[in-house]
């Protein structure tokens, strides 16, 4: 899931040539408030999970990684 979320954000949200990996700050690279909220979108879309808007932390959308990690853990919520 790391590297799908990886690969959708450098090309679908921040349409950068920079390589960029599961453990990228995505800030750095140009993560912005309308890309979080494009991300959000696609995640619903792609994972079929909603996240919260409490989940909406700097740290939750820091790296590929983490979001990752929040969608694994929506996802498990989910499923109980």
């Amino acid at each position: 899931m790391e590297n799908e979320l990886t690969h959708l954000i450098a090309t679908e949200i921040l349409d950068t040539d920079h390589a960029l990996t599961p453990q990228s700050d995505l800030f750095a690279a140009g993560l912005d408030s309308m890309g979080i909220m494009q991300l959000l979108l696609a995640i619903e879309d792609r994972f079929g999970v909603p996240i919260d808007p409490a989940d909406l932390s700097r740290d939750n959308f820091s790296t590929a990684e983490k979001i990752a990690a929040l969608v694994a853990e929506k996802k498990e919520a989910a499923n109980r």
